[in-house]
């Protein structure tokens, strides 16, 4: 089958199936309404800030604050578009409709991580809007220095969380599995390996830690991080290719 007429049957595929649409549309309604809030919150607190906590406010990364509960929803997404067939037991069909297993899975990543981006930069423009209009005097505008890298780069960010969990499922090939690692660590173990000094230093090449920092437009004061907003980001793109070429081998060298 050419690829194209793969990359259809893919397209297909996603569309028709409720859950995918569903864990988008939360995605989106999560991250903005978040935004929104902490936003809003933000700009009551602001006067009872200390003068550091002042000097290392950003506003838009504030108006980011929702994309920690939006990128579940992108990782529920990119496990049940890849792990769906596995569930379901159509990968047989799929890979006698496509041998070239290859071929078969990157059009899978690449429909769904071309809907990721387009989903990603909507939601990443519209919570930063909203959240600077929150923010009333104190936001940040699109054309100040960092800040369009920074609200294109939660675009982006949204759509690298949902490679690495797709990655990660076509592995494991499960979606009950996948969710069962991605959840906690992303929401958990992350979290707790960024916050404890002892192990501050491996947090922060974790690829949720890392690629954050592509939102980030003020450095906070005590930050320090061996890295930039790009370096972050390079580093998130380096976990989602390990992901995705180790999903390609087991694929290639395994049983449907």
């Amino acid at each position: 089958m050419a690829a194209t007429q793969v990359i259809r049957s893919e397209w297909t595929k996603i569309r028709s199936v409720a859950s995918t649409v569903w864990t988008l549309s939360l995605a989106v309604v999560v991250t903005i309404g978040l935004g929104i809030l902490i936003s809003a919150l933000s700009k009551n607190e602001f006067d009872n800030m200390s003068r550091q906590d002042k000097l290392s406010f950003d506003p838009t990364f504030i108006s980011f604050a929702g994309m920690s509960l939006g990128q579940l929803a992108m990782i529920v997404f990119g496990v049940l578009v890849v792990s769906n067939e596995y569930s379901t037991g159509m990968i047989r069909t799929s890979l006698a409709a496509v041998p070239q297993r290859g071929t078969f899975l990157f059009s899978k990543i690449a429909v769904a991580t071309g809907l990721c981006l387009a989903v990603g930069l909507v939601t990443s423009f519209v919570t930063f809007f909203l959240g600077q209009a929150m923010l009333g005097s104190h936001k940040a505008e699109i054309g100040d220095p960092g800040v369009l890298r920074a609200v294109i780069g939660g675009g982006v960010y949204m759509t690298l969380i949902a490679m690495f969990s797709m990655g990660v499922a076509a592995m494991l090939r499960s979606p009950m599995l996948s969710l069962g690692i991605l959840m906690p660590f992303f929401f958990l173990i992350s979290n707790i390996l960024g916050n404890v000094s002892a192990t501050k230093k491996i947090g922060q090449f974790l690829p949720d830690q890392a690629g954050s920092k592509i939102m980030q437009v003020v450095t906070p004061i005590d930050d320090d991080t061996p890295y930039g907003p790009w370096g972050g980001l390079g580093i998130m793109a380096l976990w989602v290719a390990a992901a995705l070429i180790g999903a390609y081998v087991l694929l290639k060298k395994r049983d449907a």
